[in-house]
């Protein structure tokens, strides 16, 4: 890997500057490369998740996949111009002129997760072929299938000195996160992440985290309760709730929360009315990952919850060959229970009541930032305080997750739910490097100042200006 890193960076190095058409060739090619290979992603998902609905794996991975390439190959031209910027006195006297040109900044490491393992390779990789750099990827050893299948895909499309594949287990990982790359994206958990930016420090590696936690849902009085729950269990049950963005939690007034459990049940009986048997409804990733979805049930109901299972067939989920769980929602959780100190990260929602809407952002605030925060209701007055109150990673109104979706908003968490961002305009930035550039005229503008030495007048009167 080091010597490959190194072959990149020498070959990026002889290839400066990297034209606009060297970048959009790139993106070109990694476009074909998603749509040529579309029905075998798809396949490879579904394997390794034991069971992925064929048509969510085509919006959430291969759409998804497509929309950046696209829209970087739209915007590479405007974004690579360079931009003019303002001079103050002296600097601005006499035809001096500044500037910033958008540089690529080398080899980027994007080290990606099993939960939309195609995606979330090639959503950055959009903005880094973009940005002129080359890039070395990483994927998840839990999909394997997948990880294989990128690997060949990309020897196909590109030479390993652009884009190289590197697959294997968590000692590859660990090996991946040391090596001094230009920048490092990493998209996973915020205790994987906590290794990957010590490993990054040692060589002041740059990062990009984009990591998840707990995102709030929190429900006004002013919501519609069957379009609002509607929205909710689409968002909680895409992927089995396996989503950074997911709904972790509900905040819901107290006198309409069984209104919310019974438009919570309703929906999903509408979109899934069965599950083991229903294409479109996906597995859990592995046994090891239910087991420990169940436990935090398990724990829960040990800890005085109630526990409502959302089964619209009444099916018998101990006999299955695949890890599938239906909705689970857990009623009157408390901050004793585990499901309320980590990530769900499956189809499992607690719903926790509140009496006034400052009790509902207070109990956001107590906790660390989340990833998302999404909003239901009409109360325009109550909207603006919840957002200018509360401080996440980024919101959807009236809706879950969607904000993600919006190709030129910026994408990104804060504090432990990440750091940096990308997606559009802002990834470009993200993976380049904003170099200053001054251009002095010919006139001696320290002299004219009264900058350079021997000082007198003129400098006194200079500073007398500028102290002021």
């Amino acid at each position: 890997m080091q010597l490959l890193l190194e072959r990149q960076r020498a070959a990026f190095t002889a290839e400066l500057p990297v034209g606009a058409a060297v970048r959009k060739d790139r993106l070109q090619r990694a476009l074909r490369l998603v749509m040529e290979h579309k029905d075998g992603f798809v396949k490879a998902l579904s394997d390794d998740f034991g069971h992925r609905s064929t048509e969510m794996s085509l919006i959430t991975d291969i759409m998804a996949s497509v929309k950046p390439l696209k829209h970087s190959l739209k915007h590479v031209d405007q974004w690579m111009r360079p931009e003019k910027r303002k001079l103050d006195f002296p600097l601005g006297l006499l035809g001096a002129k500044a500037e910033v040109q958008w540089q690529p900044k080398g080899v980027v490491g994007i080290i990606s997760p099993w939960n939309f393992p195609v995606n979330l390779t090639f959503a950055p990789l959009a903005n880094i072929l973009a940005a002129g750099n080359r890039a070395m990827i990483k994927p998840s050893e839990f999909t394997p299938a997948t990880s294989e299948l990128m690997a060949k895909a990309f020897a196909q499309y590109f030479d390993e000195t652009e884009v190289a594949t590197i697959v294997g287990g968590p000692e590859i990982g660990k090996a991946f996160s040391e090596l001094p790359f230009d920048h490092i994206i990493f998209t996973g958990a915020t205790s994987v992440a906590r290794h990957v930016m010590a490993a990054a420090a040692k060589n002041l590696v740059p990062l990009t985290l984009e990591l998840g936690g707990k995102s709030p849902t929190i429900l006004s009085r002013s919501a519609d309760i069957a379009a609002s729950t509607e929205r909710v269990a689409m968002g909680k049950l895409m992927n089995a709730g396996q989503i950074c963005l997911a709904p972790d939690y509900m905040l819901v007034p107290q006198e309409l929360e069984p209104q919310v459990v019974e438009g919570l049940k309703a929906a999903t009986a509408k979109m899934y009315p069965s599950l083991l048997a229903n294409d479109d409804y996906t597995s859990v990733i592995s046994r090891r990952h239910r087991d420990r979805l169940e436990a935090h049930i398990a724990d829960a109901r040990a800890k005085g919850a109630e526990i409502v299972e959302v089964n619209p067939a009444n099916e018998d989920f101990s006999k299955q060959n695949t890890n599938k769980m239906p909705l689970t929602l857990i009623r009157n959780p408390t901050d004793e229970m585990t499901v309320m100190q980590e990530e769900i990260f499956g189809p499992v929602l607690p719903i926790k009541s509140y009496k006034g809407i400052d009790e509902a952002i207070d109990y956001v605030n107590r906790r660390d930032r989340p990833l998302g925060l999404y909003w239901f209701g009409t109360d325009g007055a109550e909207e603006r305080t919840v957002l200018d109150r509360t401080v996440s990673g980024g919101v959807t109104v009236n809706d879950v997750i969607f904000h993600v979706a919006a190709e030129d908003l910026p994408f990104g968490g804060i504090g432990p739910a990440g750091m940096g961002n990308y997606h559009g305009h802002d990834g470009f930035k993200e993976f380049s490097h904003p170099k200053s550039i001054y251009r002095q005229p010919k006139m001696d503008l320290a002299g004219l100042a009264g900058f350079k030495p021997p000082y007198g007048e003129k400098t006194r009167k200079a500073l007398a200006r500028e102290l002021k």
